[in-house]
């Protein structure tokens, strides 16, 4: 049986394949450069079953489409569903996306999408119900929806992985901006940054410091044998790991988690949000975390906006997924309505 939620909350990461679904079963896919992950779950949020696969080298959508097809059809196999019992499917895909059309209008090199019809074809391969958006406006939808930000109806939610964006969350929903780009803050200017003009599809001033990919620049650009014992090639997690004991981890980290602060502290003047959620692969390490609420502690504001690390982890793009899939065929089944 499916175990219930703990102190009132969601847990849509219980698997359990025997869960009963008077309404149908909902399909959530986190579509990245790399890897594909792919779910099924009931209208609870939980997850039935899972199915991933490499991307790798893919750049044509409609192979991704091929993908999400074949993984379906591997979930609906290990749980003896058949494919009429699905009842919506909604997707998370990098980069900036118009909800309202259904299209990738862009995506970074690793996939080279261009107004892509991503919803349209989603609804055509499957024929059900389908919803799309950024992958990180996904994240935060994920955090509201069963992680730490489950309660709160204004927050941020910061993905630090190889470069840096940001879903954000007003009143319950979601801000997209008037050309579907709020959240990019990857491309902030702030104290410390360059402020060279930047071509599209490259790292931004904020995430040439604070990203995955820019703080190990930073760590490659100061490294000398006299400066530190580590090895030059270091991933930016290793990075941090070492900063408490290496006196050069510790200048980059307090480079990143200063340059961090100056961005929440001024998205916290103009949208006046309570949380920061810090998520990626980079952004909940704890000593990012722990040196960035530091850093906005010197600032001595009148209101402290609280950071704090996503509870979800590399959950909350699926999880935000398979919610957006659930509103997705509520909206689209007037039963579901009443």
């Amino acid at each position: 049986m499916i175990k219930q939620p703990v102190n009132g909350r969601r847990s849509p990461q219980n698997e359990d394949k025997t869960s009963n679904f008077k309404d149908g079963y909902v399909i959530g896919a986190d579509i990245g450069g790399t890897n594909l992950r792919v779910a099924l779950a009931d209208t609870n949020g939980a997850i039935c079953a899972r199915w991933s696969t490499s991307t790798a080298g893919i750049r044509s959508a409609p192979k991704v489409i091929d993908l999400i097809a074949e993984g379906i059809d591997a979930l609906l196999q290990q749980t003896s569903l058949p494919r009429s019992a699905l009842s919506a499917i909604a997707a998370g895909a990098p980069g900036i996306v118009d909800v309202d059309q259904g299209i990738v209008i862009a995506t970074s090199y690793l996939m080279g999408w261009r107004d892509v019809p991503l919803r349209a074809l989603l609804e055509a391969a499957l024929d059900i119900p389908a919803s799309i958006d950024n992958d990180v406006n996904v994240a935060a939808i994920g955090e509201h929806y069963a992680g730490i930000a489950q309660d709160v109806s204004d927050f941020v939610f910061i993905a630090i992985g190889t470069g840096v964006g940001a879903g954000i969350m007003l009143n319950g929903q979601l801000h997209h901006g008037n050309a579907w780009t709020a959240g990019e803050i990857g491309y902030m200017l702030v104290p410390g940054t360059s402020e060279a003009s930047v071509e599209r599809g490259q790292p931004g001033a904020l995430e040439s410091i604070v990203g995955g990919e820019g703080i190990r620049t930073q760590w490659q650009n100061r490294w000398s044998e006299n400066a530190t014992a580590l090895p030059r090639e270091l991933s930016a997690t290793q990075i941090l790991d070492q900063a408490l004991s290496d006196p050069l981890a510790s200048d980059v980290l307090q480079l990143s988690a200063r340059t961090l602060s100056y961005a929440i502290y001024n998205l916290s003047l103009v949208l006046n949000c309570p949380l920061f959620v810090l998520g990626g692969g980079v952004g909940i390490h704890p000593a990012l975390g722990e040196a960035t609420q530091q850093f906005l502690h010197q600032r001595n504001a009148r209101v402290q906006p609280r950071v704090e690390q996503s509870t979800l982890g590399p959950e909350a793009q699926l999880i935000g997924a398979i919610s957006l899939a659930i509103q997705t065929a509520k909206t689209r089944d007037p039963i579901a309505q009443r």
